[in-house]
């Protein structure tokens, strides 16, 4: 979606995260139509299983174009995906096994208690939710306990602070952010073309259109400004900024090449003051963003924007 990669630099990214340190590869059936599972595979062929949680998230269908066609969480559909998964990944269980979006046909009582039953069989550790609201969260933690919630968590996204984020504390759940850099956004290497030149999906994300995308830009250049005082790059800053809202939140990182992951993991050592978080605030204000973060369908089947 982001564009073209390379196999093998793809999977060398993963060796020198897993040499890094690196212990959680997060990742979709749905990423490639499979294809991401099967190069975790393969960068996992001589590597030691044990060591690595994989997370996956289910129940997105595609077409062969690469179409969207919403999401199947029925208990049969739960099972029928991770026996495909267990098959591409290699492996005899997954760490964490979510559905990647709540299906409106599909009680999420039915699906945490399928996924549950695949717990008890040893296909499956743990039982993670993503992009879910507070309601369906405690819901879904009632049927069985749930460890994680994967979500969008950013400096242009914090509206999980107003509720889902207390109702994960309150229960002991942790919190796996992605699109911590906003889609690139706040990689600090974003020019102020549309995203339509690029060729990639974000030409349809409201936030890389027009003078939504101007504004954007922006805030950007503020956080530049707080970053370079501390000679450190946009990108890092971001990254930290999401670190050091709890050590029950865990950035999701998003590389293609090896030089992107070194970058990143860069912001692993980078304590930020109560001044640089002020500083932070002042470029970076809650809400500052203009445009939503998904098009407007999208949003609408959000389970945790309602």
């Amino acid at each position: 979606m982001y564009g073209p990669a390379d196999e093998a630099e793809s999977i060398a990214t993963i060796h020198a995260a897993l040499d890094a340190g690196v212990t959680l590869l997060d990742t979709g059936d749905f990423y490639g139509s499979g294809h991401n599972e099967m190069l975790i595979r393969e960068a996992l062929r001589d590597r030691d299983r044990d060591q690595v949680t994989i997370s996956v998230k289910f129940g997105a269908l595609r077409d062969p174009d690469g179409g969207w066609w919403g999401n199947d969480c029925r208990p049969a559909a739960v099972r029928n995906s991770l026996a495909y998964t267990l098959r591409r990944l290699g492996t005899d269980h997954v760490d964490v096994y979510r559905p990647a979006r709540l299906d409106p046909a599909v009680p999420i009582e039915d699906t945490i208690g399928a996924i549950a039953e695949l717990v008890q069989a040893g296909y499956v550790r743990h039982i993670g939710l993503s992009e879910v609201g507070a309601e369906t969260i405690r819901r879904a933690h009632a049927v069985h306990p749930i460890v994680d919630l994967q979500i969008e968590y950013s400096l242009l996204t914090r509206e999980i602070e107003d509720d889902i984020l207390p109702a994960c504390r309150e229960l002991g759940i942790a919190v796996t952010a992605y699109g911590v850099l906003s889609r690139g956004l706040l990689s600090g290497r974003w020019s102020g073309e549309d995203a339509a030149a690029r060729g990639d999906f974000r030409a349809h994300f409201p936030r890389f259109q027009g003078d939504n995308l101007v504004h954007n830009l922006r805030l950007v250049q503020a956080l530049r400004q707080v970053a370079e005082a501390r000679g450190v790059t946009v990108t890092q800053l971001a990254i930290a900024w999401v670190a050091h809202q709890g050590e029950d939140i865990v950035p999701l990182i998003g590389a293609r090449r090896r030089e992107q992951l070194a970058e990143a993991l860069g912001a692993a050592n980078l304590e930020l003051t109560a001044e640089d978080l002020a500083r932070i605030q002042d470029a970076v204000p809650a809400g500052a963003a203009a445009g939503d973060r998904y098009p407007e369908p999208q949003m609408a089947q959000l389970d945790s924007e309602r």
